[in-house]
């Protein structure tokens, strides 16, 4: 099958899948105690009369399906609605965010990837030894690290007591390196053990003990031979790691105030902010369908003895 072809298919498939999660996702911000009109309003002299009006204004005063339905319709003729909180178009609330929570996430993830390729090479190449035994303990560790712990300890340490890098902002170098920090260290864990892995199979590959046998130097059988067929299904996590990444910011964007969609999110969920939400949500679910896509073909592409198949 044709990449093109594959592709199409694929994309079919997963515009159902996405709508299907934005089904899952709006009866789960129905069955949330209170409304949003409620929050809004707290704290304001407002009569339960104009309370009903602004509900039947804004929708929420019909059954969960009407109220669905109504919201695919419009998002299949591009309109995403209007945010609650911050009475503008969805898209303009939402779109302006995306440069940052990218810039954070792949940084993260360029991160992980370098350190998760050196930890799991190493502790491959060093398997049995006592050295093998730390490194493989020290990326578990950083895997079972809560992210909201992690970034609190380096807002701590570098934020606060030895006062070198910000601990929140926008806009510097120095304000990503935290943030990017807290979101890359469990994630090199991930890429760490499969590069193990993947190392660890290639050693007894018959290519390999060929070359071995020829009396290669063993740096050369490594990175010529082993590395280069190890770091495909590697590389192909690093694009499947993406949207998962870019749903794991959202604590690290609220704790270091960082101003990209994961931030958005958790204030918007706090303020029933559904069309946000659902939009959010709605643009994360594309993402991980392009990026399983995407996935699959540079598999392809780069191992050539896997077939596309719809």
């Amino acid at each position: 099958m044709g990449i093109l072809s594959y592709a199409t298919k694929r994309l079919s498939i997963g515009f159902f899948i996405v709508i299907f999660v934005s089904l899952i996702l709006f009866i789960f911000m129905q069955l949330l105690p209170g409304d949003p009109i409620t929050l809004l309003t707290a704290g304001e002299r407002v009569s339960q009369q104009r309370i009903e009006e602004l509900r039947r204004a804004w929708g929420l005063d019909q059954p969960i399906y009407i109220q669905f339905f109504f919201w695919l319709s419009h998002m299949l003729q591009g309109d995403f609605g209007t945010s609650f909180v911050f009475k503008l178009p969805v898209v303009r609330v939402v779109l302006p965010r995306i440069p940052a929570t990218l810039q954070l996430t792949i940084t993260a993830l360029i991160i992980s990837y370098i350190f998760g390729i050196i930890l799991g090479t190493l502790s491959a190449v060093r398997r049995g030894l006592l050295s093998e035994r730390i490194l493989t303990g020290f990326y578990t560790f950083l895997y079972s690290i809560p992210t909201y712990w992690l970034g609190a300890m380096l807002m701590l340490a570098f934020g606060f007591y030895l006062r070198v890098l910000p601990i929140s902002g926008y806009g510097t170098p120095a304000h990503l390196v935290l943030p990017a920090s807290t979101l890359a260290l469990p994630n090199i864990a991930i890429f760490a053990r499969m590069m193990r892995t993947e190392v660890l199979e290639t050693l007894y590959e018959e290519y390999v003990r060929t070359a071995m046998a020829k009396g290669l130097p063993r740096y050369v059988v490594l990175f010529k031979h082993m590395m280069r067929n190890a770091l495909i299904p590697v590389t192909v996590l690093f694009f499947l790691e993406l949207p998962w990444t870019i749903g794991g910011a959202v604590i690290v964007e609220a704790i270091f105030s960082w101003p990209g969609m994961g931030n958005l999110l958790y204030r918007s969920i706090l303020m029933q902010d559904y069309p946000v939400v659902m939009f959010i949500i709605f643009l994360i679910s594309i993402f991980t369908v392009i990026s399983n896509i995407i996935g699959d073909i540079l598999t392809a592409i780069l191992d050539p003895r896997i077939t596309l198949k719809g």
